[in-house]
C-alpha cells in the first residue's frame, strides 16, 4: 500500500526534475572553475618564461614589487614605489616649482616639467605606462611621449594618455615624484584647448 501511494501522488517526479538540474548547474560551475585554472596556469607559465630566454629583471626588489602589485605589469612602476618617493604636500611646498601650481583644465594630455637632464623617454614609459592598457590597440596607440631635450623647453614633456581619467590619475599619483633627485611637476597640458584660446594667450604675451 505504502508504495502505491507514494506512485499516485507523483512527488518523487518533481524530485527527479530538480536533481537532474543540480549537477547540470554543478558541471557549470566545475566547467568554469577548470577554465579558471587554466587560465591562472597559462598566466603563471607566460609571467615565468621559458627557462633563461628572457632576460631576467635587474634587480630583487623588481621581483619583489611584480608579486606585491599584480594590478599592472612588472616592466612599469607600482604604486607603492610611486608613493614611496613622492614628496608630500608639506615638501612640494618649500619647492620653488610647486609655488604656484595649477593642475589645469583636466584633458587626456599632461605636461611634466622640472624633469632632471638624464632622463630619457624609457623613465617616462616606466612611470606612465602603468596608466595604459597595453592589451587595447586603441589604448597603445594614443600613449604618445614627446621629452624635451634642446631649447628653452628641455626639461620638459608631454605625454599622451587614453584618456581624461587616465590623465587625472597619473596627475594625482606621479606629481611630485622624485626623478634623478628632481621632483616632476605634472599638470594638463594647456596645448588640447580649441585654438582660439591659443591665440588669445598669445595676444595675451
Amino acid at each position: 500500500d505504502v508504495f502505491e501511494q507514494l506512485q499516485h501522488v507523483g512527488h518523487k517526479k518533481i524530485e527527479f526534475h530538480i536533481s537532474t538540474e543540480i549537477p547540470a548547474i554543478l558541471q557549470i560551475n566545475s566547467e568554469k572553475e577548470e577554465k579558471n585554472d587554466l587560465y591562472a596556469t597559462t598566466e603563471e607559465i607566460n609571467n615565468t618564461g621559458f627557462g633563461r630566454i628572457f632576460p631576467a629583471p635587474s634587480s630583487n626588489d623588481k621581483m619583489e614589487t611584480e608579486e606585491e602589485d599584480d594590478e599592472i605589469p612588472s616592466e612599469f612602476i607600482s604604486r607603492k614605489d610611486l608613493e614611496k618617493n613622492r614628496l608630500s604636500r608639506e615638501e612640494m611646498e618649500k619647492y620653488s616649482v610647486f609655488k604656484n601650481y595649477e593642475p589645469g583644465d583636466p584633458n587626456c594630455r599632461i605636461y611634466v616639467k622640472n624633469l632632471a637632464k638624464q632622463v630619457q623617454e624609457k623613465d617616462l614609459k616606466f612611470i606612465f605606462g602603468r596608466y595604459v592598457d597595453f592589451q587595447s590597440e586603441v589604448e597603445r596607440n594614443m600613449f604618445d611621449i614627446r621629452l624635451m631635450k634642446e631649447g628653452r623647453m628641455k626639461g620638459q614633456a608631454f605625454i599622451g594618455l587614453p584618456n581624461e581619467k587616465a590623465a587625472a590619475k597619473a596627475l594625482k599619483e606621479a606629481n611630485g615624484y622624485v626623478l634623478f633627485e628632481k621632483p616632476m611637476v605634472v599638470q594638463f597640458a594647456r596645448s588640447a584647448r580649441p585654438k582660439q584660446d591659443a591665440n588669445e594667450g598669445k595676444r595675451k604675451k
